[in-house]
C-alpha cells in the first residue's frame, strides 16, 4: 500500500506538471512560433489567432473538467487518467509536426492544442481524486500539496522552459512533452491501480449540453471581447460578442434547473450543501483569478518596459521575463508542501486563508513600485505572492477533497479544477479590459508628446499614434519593437529623417513613452486583484463553523452519501 500511494502521487504529479507547463509554455515561445509558421503577429486577424493559441487550452479544460470528473466516477479514475496521458501525447506529436504556414498553420496549432487540452483535462480532473483515494487523511494535505504546487509551479516553469527551447527550435516546445507523455502513459497503465468506488449511473446528456454550450459560448464572447471591432479598441460592442455573452449566461443560469430534473446529474449540486466544499471551491475560483491576472501583468511589465530599459534586446525579453519570475516559483515550491504538512496536523482553514491574505498584501504593495523599480524589491514581492499562493493551494485542495464522499471525488475534483480554470480564463478578460481601457484614453496623448519631442513632423503624428492598445500590449508579450512595425506598416520611413528614425526605434524609446500610460492602468489592475484576493481569503475563513467545528459538515457528507446511493 505504501508503494502504491507513492506511485499514485508521482504519476499524477508528472501528469499535472506536464499539463500546466503546456498551458503557459507558449506565452514565451510565441515569437519564434509565429516566425516559424511565417505569420506576422501584428497583421490583420493575427490577434484572434494569438488569443486562441493562448486561451483555447484554458477554455477547453474549463469546459471538460466537470464532465470528465463525472465520467471518472462511473468508469474509473485511473482508466481515464491513463487515457489522458495518451491523448496529451498525441496532441504534442501533432503540434511538433504542424505542417501549415500562415493562417493555415495558426489554425492547425489551435486544433492540435485543443486535442492536447482534452488530454490535459483527463489528467487534471482525476489527479486530486486519485491522490485522495490512495492517501490517509493525516497525509493527504502533504500529498495534495506536492501535486497542487506542481500544477501551480508548472505555469511558471513553462515560461522559463518555453524561452530555452524556443531559442533552439520552436518545434521543441511541443516535442518536450512527448517522451514524458510516453513514459507517463506506459507507467500509469502498468503501475497505477484503480482504487476508486464505481457508481452505476448514466451520463447526464442534457446537463452536459447545457453546461458545456453555456461555458463555451460565454468564454468565446469574453475572448472576442478583447479583439478590436470597427473603430473600437475592443470588441465588447460587437453584436456577436454581446449575443454570445447573453446566450452563454442564460444557459448557465438554466443549468442548475436542468440538473434538478435529471436522474443522474453531472454537476453534484448537493455537494454545495457541504460547507467545506462550497467555501473551498469558490475560494479556488477567486485564487485562480488573482494568480493568472498577476502573472500576465507582471510579465507584461517586465517585457514591455523594465527589461528593454535595462539593456535587454526585444528578442530576448520573453526568456528573461521567465527567469526574473523564478522567485514566485521557488516560493510556491517551498510553501506548498510545507503548508500541506501543517494542514494535516492543524487543519486547513487558517493556513489557507492566511495564504490569500499574504498574496493580497503583495498585490497592494506592488502599487508602490515605479516602472523603473529595483529588481530586489520586485523579487521580494514575487516571493511573498508565491508563498501566499503556496500556503493556500495545498490546504484548500486537501480540505475540499476530504469534505466529500469517496464515490463523488471524481466529480468534486473536476468541479474544483473547473472553477479555478474558469476564474483563470475570466481574469484574462477582466484584467486585459481594464488595461486596454486605460491605455485607450492615455496612450495616444503620451505617444504624441513623445513623438513631437523626438522631432517627428506634426503631419505624421496622427498616423503614428493609431497603434491599437492591444498591439502595444502584445508587442511587449511577443518581444517586438512596435515603432518599427508601425513605421513599416504605414510606409513612413522615407518621410522621417534618419536621426529621428534611429531615436524612436531604439530599445528604450517606446518603453519610456509607454510606461506612464501602462502603469496608470496597471495600478487599477492591482487594486482590483487585491480586492478579489482579499475577498477569497475572507471566503476561505467561512469553510468551517467557528463552533462545533466540522459537525455540520460531517452530517452533510453523510446525508449526501446516502442520497447518492439511492
Amino acid at each position: 500500500m505504501v508503494q502504491e500511494k507513492w506511485i499514485a502521487l508521482s504519476n499524477t504529479t508528472i501528469g499535472v506538471l506536464m499539463a500546466t507547463i503546456n498551458a503557459s509554455i507558449l506565452i514565451i515561445a510565441l515569437p519564434p512560433i509565429f516566425r516559424g509558421i511565417d505569420l506576422n503577429p501584428l497583421s490583420h486577424g493575427a490577434f484572434a489567432y494569438l488569443l486562441w493559441i493562448l486561451m483555447g487550452y484554458m477554455i477547453v479544460t474549463a469546459v471538460l473538467l466537470v464532465t470528465i470528473g463525472r465520467l471518472s466516477d462511473i468508469f474509473g479514475r485511473v482508466r481515464l487518467f491513463n487515457l489522458g496521458f495518451a491523448i496529451f501525447t498525441l496532441g504534442s506529436i501533432l503540434l511538433y509536426f504542424t505542417p501549415g504556414k500562415g493562417d493555415t498553420g495558426a489554425l492547425e496549432l489551435i486544433m492540435f492544442r485543443i486535442i492536447q487540452a482534452v488530454g490535459g483535462s483527463f489528467l487534471m480532473a482525476n489527479s486530486y481524486a486519485i491522490i485522495t483515494d490512495n492517501f490517509p487523511k493525516n497525509e493527504r494535505g502533504t500529498a495534495l500539496g506536492i501535486n497542487a504546487i506542481a500544477g501551480t509551479a508548472g505555469m511558471s516553469i513553462g515560461i522559463v522552459l518555453g524561452g530555452i527551447l524556443s531559442a533552439i527550435n520552436w518545434r521543441y516546445v511541443f516535442l518536450v512533452s512527448v517522451p514524458v507523455g510516453i513514459l507517463g502513459t506506459v507507467w500509469s497503465y502498468l503501475k497505477l491501480k484503480e482504487t476508486s468506488p464505481r457508481i452505476r449511473q448514466r451520463l447526464d446528456i442534457p446537463g452536459n449540453i447545457t453546461f458545456g454550450a453555456g461555458l463555451i459560448i460565454l468564454l468565446i464572447g469574453v475572448t472576442y471581447g478583447l479583439v478590436p471591432y470597427g473603430k473600437s479598441t475592443m470588441g465588447w460592442s460587437n453584436p456577436y460578442v454581446i449575443t454570445a455573452l447573453i446566450i452563454g449566461a442564460v444557459l448557465l443560469v438554466l443549468f442548475p434547473f436542468v440538473e434538478r430534473k435529471v436522474k443522474n446529474p453531472m454537476f453534484r449540486l448537493e455537494l454545495f450543501k457541504i460547507r467545506g466544499f462550497t467555501a473551498g471551491s469558490f475560494a479556488g475560483l477567486i485564487s485562480g483569478m488573482g494568480m493568472m491576472g498577476f502573472m500576465f501583468m507582471i510579465i507584461l511589465l517586465f517585457q514591455g518596459i523594465w527589461l528593454p530599459l535595462h539593456g535587454y534586446s526585444y528578442s530576448s525579453v520573453p526568456f528573461w521575463a521567465g527567469i526574473f519570475m523564478l522567485p514566485m516559483t521557488i516560493a510556491m515550491g517551498i510553501f506548498g508542501p510545507l503548508s500541506g504538512r501543517i494542514s494535516d496536523r492543524h487543519g486547513s482553514r487558517w493556513i489557507a486563508s492566511f495564504g490569500l491574505f499574504v498574496s493580497a498584501f503583495a498585490l497592494i504593495t506592488l502599487v508602490l513600485l515605479p516602472y523603473d523599480f529595483i529588481y530586489i524589491e520586485m523579487a521580494v514581492l514575487l516571493f511573498i505572492f508565491g508563498a501566499g499562493m503556496g500556503m493556500f493551494t495545498a490546504p484548500n485542495t486537501s480540505a475540499v477533497m476530504s469534505s466529500v464522499p469517496p464515490e463523488t471525488r471524481g466529480s468534486a475534483s473536476g468541479m474544483l479544477t473547473t472553477m479555478r480554470n474558469v476564474g483563470t480564463t475570466a481574469s484574462m478578460g477582466i484584467f486585459f479590459t481594464i488595461l486596454i481601457l486605460g491605455l485607450t484614453s492615455i496612450l495616444p496623448h503620451t505617444l504624441a508628446s513623445g513623438l513631437s519631442s523626438a522631432g517627428v513632423p506634426s503631419s505624421l503624428i496622427p498616423s503614428m499614434i493609431k497603434i491599437p492598445p492591444t498591439d502595444a500590449i502584445f508587442s511587449a508579450l511577443l518581444g517586438i519593437n512596435p515603432m518599427k512595425e508601425i513605421i513599416g506598416l504605414y510606409g513612413l520611413k522615407s518621410l522621417i529623417t534618419p536621426s529621428v528614425y534611429a531615436t524612436i526605434t531604439t530599445r528604450t524609446w517606446f518603453p519610456g513613452v509607454f510606461a506612464p500610460a501602462f502603469m496608470s492602468s496597471l495600478h487599477i489592475v492591482f487594486y482590483t486583484a487585491f480586492g478579489i484576493t482579499l475577498a477569497g481569503g475572507i471566503l476561505s475563513l467561512l469553510r468551517e463553523p467557528l463552533k462545533h467545528k466540522n459537525a455540520k459538515d460531517k452530517k452533510d457528507i453523510n446525508n449526501t452519501a446516502v442520497k447518492l446511493k439511492r
